[in-house]
């Protein structure tokens, strides 16, 4: 049986949300972090780019997702 995966976007704030979901829900972890290895145009060495986490049993991917600008519709 194939599993759903949800693949989530955030302004930067993945890893808190991943750990909120983990400590929220049953059957969640946060599974894995990774960092950007250096500086690139629209971030610095060091910030999170993607958290792999789990909720409620099902794989979560959250990346993280630079707006530089609104939807206007």
């Amino acid at each position: 049986m194939v599993k759903n995966v949800i693949c989530l976007w955030y302004n930067g704030t993945a890893e808190e949300a991943a750990k909120f979901y983990a400590q929220t829900f049953p059957d969640s972890a946060v599974t894995a972090v990774h960092h950007a290895p250096g500086d690139y145009p629209d971030g610095k060495q060091g910030q999170v780019l993607t958290v792999e986490f789990t909720v409620l049993g099902v794989r979560c991917p959250g990346h993280r997702r630079v707006i530089d600008r609104q939807c206007t519709h």
